[in-house]
């Protein structure tokens, strides 16, 4: 049984991308259908055996905490009608781990929202989600980083493969191949490279594992990409000299995965997710297949 049961979700982003939807609902609160994408990452983290979970928020974040939280009125009312089912649901929802919250006061990117967990994590390894990320249920990707982490007693990050004309949009990783054919030694790790200039197609994509080590790098990294604190510029600091905090290593992803952060990859997550429903799945690909052809 790993050590490692605290998580990091960063949340403070503005979600200007999806305004005007988002000018009084937090992105994170946006629906897959019937359940907000954060959710979806909590459970992830909770499958994975992480218990502690603290949000980094921001100004107009409540509906998150609201969430996560108990509502004995809406209980009552679910109770006293007999629908059993929604009840369960809800209340699981505020069962899911004990969950956490800390204010970035000062938005300054990805590095910046999780050197303000420090506090609360302590001198532990942690994971690290980001809450636009959304893999496909019941995926084992995240025990496994947690498990090469133990092995290694390394840093592991997330690696998925993209097309290289692609490449600028993502931090990407110079890699070293080892006898596991989706296990890679990170070597160095460049955010966001110009076109053409990327050391590979293996992108970062939103789950890591941390060990504490992350943090005093954190306090020394400068504004980087978009004059913000990166976090890949840190784990870049840990790639290209193991004696800060042991080697760093990449699990590539093959799996399904959904960037909700972007328009398209929130649609494509709405009809993804909602053709595997068991409640409307067959009707909702009957009506795919006739709205295109």
């Amino acid at each position: 049984m790993s050590k490692i049961i605290k998580a990091v979700i960063p949340t403070a982003g503005m979600g200007t991308r999806f305004l005007p939807a988002t000018k009084a609902l937090p992105k994170e609160m946006l629906p897959i259908v019937d359940k907000p994408v954060i959710q979806y990452v909590v459970e992830d983290a909770v499958s994975a055996g992480l218990v502690d979970i603290l949000f980094v928020t921001g100004r107009n974040k409540n509906a998150l905490e609201n969430h996560f939280d108990r509502f004995g009125e809406l209980e009552a009312h679910l109770k006293n009608r007999g629908d059993q089912e929604l009840l369960d649901n809800v209340m699981n929802v505020a069962n899911l781990a004990d969950i956490h919250y800390t204010r970035q006061g000062n938005p300054r990117g990805l590095g910046h929202a999780v050197l303000c967990g420090k506090r609360h994590i302590g001198r532990e390894s942690f994971v690290v989600l980001l809450a636009d990320d959304i893999m496909q249920p019941g995926n084992d990707l995240l025990k496994r980083m947690i498990d090469l982490h133990d092995s290694k007693n390394a840093t592991v990050i997330a690696l998925m493969e993209v097309d290289p004309s692609e490449s600028h949009l993502y931090g990407c990783a110079k890699v070293e191949t080892t006898t596991d054919t989706d296990i890679v030694k990170i070597v160095d790790l460049v955010e966001k490279p110009k076109a053409g200039s990327a050391p590979s197609n293996y992108a970062v994509i939103g789950r890591y594992v941390l060990k504490p080590e992350i943090f005093d790098v954190l306090e020394k990294t400068e504004a980087g990409s978009g004059g913000e604190i990166q976090l890949t510029d840190a784990l870049r600091a840990l790639a290209v000299d193991e004696k800060i905090a042991g080697p760093v290593y990449g699990i590539v992803y093959r799996g399904p995965r959904h960037d909700t952060g972007d328009k398209l990859g929130y649609l494509k997550a709405i009809v993804d997710f909602g053709s595997q429903r068991e409640d409307i799945g067959s009707d909702f690909k009957a009506w795919l297949k006739s709205f295109t052809k």
